[in-house]
């Protein structure tokens, strides 16, 4: 009988001490199942923070998502301020174009005027001047400024020269040498001296009391 008791208590100690085992080792695999879905979980988590940041706002329920493509966008822009744009010119003169003096009075013409001029001799310089000067549409009075101003010029001496300035003939050429080009026996012919004079006359005075006028003003024409 002792020995059947003892046998009888030691089967229950026997029996408790694996149940112990076991629950000890269903303890111990919850606990790993539950920190392996733990650990997984989070990777998961940060896994999807990663590739899209805006996981966890998409996911609120207040979230709306904006139009990507077409709709209208407003944008408005406020700026405040005061604002001076400063302009500078440069300096410059404006300088009045000077007005062409005005025609001579009644009294200066009057004081220009040249003397009659005698009839001219035939053959003579003056006769040729005289033929050449109606030739060309002038008046008695355009002859008689011929004849004064060549008179105060050279005297109507086709050998005239100014010794002072070289000027030679009866229209007094400076130089001599242009009246080549109405024909080349300047030097010596009266008439070929008359055409030149009267073409530089008529190209720079327009008519002989033109140029006498100059002449009477300046002491030159």
């Amino acid at each position: 009988m002792i020995v059947g008791r003892h046998v009888s208590v030691k089967e229950p100690v026997a029996l408790v001490r694996p149940v112990r085992v076991s629950m000890r080792r269903s303890r111990s695999r919850s606990r790993t199942v539950l920190s392996c879905f733990a650990f997984t979980a989070a990777m998961g988590f940060v896994l999807v923070t990663v590739v899209d940041p805006y996981s966890g706002a998409t996911a609120s329920p207040y979230y709306q998502p904006a139009a990507r493509f077409g709709g209208e966008r407003v944008q408005a822009l406020s700026i405040s301020g005061t604002y001076a744009n400063a302009v500078s010119r440069d300096n410059f003169t404006v300088t009045e174009k000077p007005k062409p003096p005005p025609p001579p009075s009644v009294d200066e013409k009057k004081k220009f005027s040249a003397p009659a001029a005698a009839v001219p001799d035939p053959g003579s310089a003056q006769a040729y001047a005289y033929g050449a000067v109606a030739a060309r549409g002038w008046g008695e009075d355009q002859y008689n400024c011929l004849v004064s101003l060549w008179n105060k010029e050279s005297g109507w001496r086709v050998n005239a020269m100014n010794s002072s300035s070289g000027a030679y003939g009866i229209p007094q050429a400076l130089p001599g040498s242009k009246m080549a080009s109405a024909g080349a026996d300047w030097e010596t012919n009266a008439g070929t001296q008359i055409e030149w004079g009267l073409g530089y006359i008529t190209a720079r005075y327009g008519s002989p009391c033109g140029a006498w006028d100059k002449s009477q003003a300046s002491g030159w024409y």
